[in-house]
């Protein structure tokens, strides 16, 4: 049977990289309202109205009408092919390290342990990337004068490095992997669990309708419980610093002064477009990745039974 052939941990980082990268293309547009959203309430000019989803999509509509939900497309694919390469990567294969011969899948726990371990590592590999995407998608936010122009990501990068350090690749890193480390902890753990007791339940097989459900109730976890840390960390990535002084001094101040000058739950402002790029991105990047996986199971064992 194929699901007996094992899959080394380079082909394992591979396939989660390209699986990410894929699901990234489709998804791209609502990483950017996602941003222009969390953005929004900075300017205090703004109403209500244009601070609105409805408001901002409308804004960017008028600006440069559909290019305007793709700035930074190469910028989110290098996050991807960094940052997920290696946290997919290691997960599964510490995953597969620690189920060992007898097939009993690790507890609960230690799958948060390892979605934590894999979510840090792959954040502090895919910050460069991270820091060139929110400056892209947030860019035409901001006045004219101050506009940065990045024509891709190359470009943002070697310009990040010219005009402001080289360490400025890792600015927000911290919070990058704050975010990161609740992500996956989350993402992860919650997917292999989810996959898990629906097996057990006897109500699914091991299919595509499995990997659906296991990934949007992925998503839904995923999307409560990081979308603060998410939010610090793009105010991060983006803020001035103004005689010298950073407006934050890390994720805790950004999340207290959102608080205080916008209020509680603009700690979970642009959920709606951060769950629609979380969920569909959560199931079309597992769902590549069992695809890949199987078919690469299926091409080994096809030819080791020719010999």
């Amino acid at each position: 049977m194929s699901d007996s052939v094992p899959i080394p941990p380079a082909v394992m980082f591979f396939n989660g990289g390209f699986a990410a990268t894929a699901a990234t293309v489709i998804v791209h547009p609502l990483d950017v309202l996602k941003n222009r959203m969390q953005m929004a309430g900075r300017d205090l000019t703004a109403t209500e109205a244009q601070k609105s989803m409805g408001g901002i999509i409308r804004s960017m509509v008028k600006e440069k009408g559909v290019a305007a939900f793709y700035p930074g497309l190469t910028a989110g694919m290098l996050r991807q092919a960094t940052y997920s390469t290696t946290r997919l990567g290691m997960y599964n294969s510490l995953i597969a390290f620690m189920t060992g011969e007898d097939k009993k899948p690790p507890s609960l726990l230690v799958k948060m342990g390892i979605g934590l371990v894999s979510g840090l590592t792959g954040a502090a590999v895919g910050t460069p990337a991270e820091v060139a995407l929110i400056r892209m998608t947030s860019d035409a936010q901001l006045p004219l004068a101050e506009r940065r122009g990045y024509t891709s990501v190359v470009n943002a990068l070697a310009r990040i490095a010219r005009e402001e350090g080289i360490a400025t690749w890792w600015r927000g890193c911290i919070a990058t992997m704050g975010r990161a480390a609740v992500v996956n902890m989350a993402q992860l753990a919650s997917y292999s669990q989810a996959k898990e007791m629906y097996l057990k339940s006897g109500y699914f097989q091991d299919n595509i309708v499995l990997h659906f459900a296991s990934s949007m109730t992925s998503g839904a976890i995923t999307t409560l419980a990081s979308l603060p840390v998410d939010i610090a960390k793009t105010r991060i990535q983006s803020m001035k610093i103004i005689n010298g002084v950073p407006e934050y001094t890390g994720t805790i101040n950004a999340m207290a002064k959102v608080v205080k000058n916008e209020g509680f739950f603009n700690l979970w402002k642009g959920i709606i477009p951060y769950f629609a790029r979380i969920g569909p991105h959560t199931v079309l990047t597992f769902i590549a990745l069992e695809k890949i996986n199987e078919a690469y199971k299926v091409a080994i064992y096809d030819r080791q039974t020719k010999k």
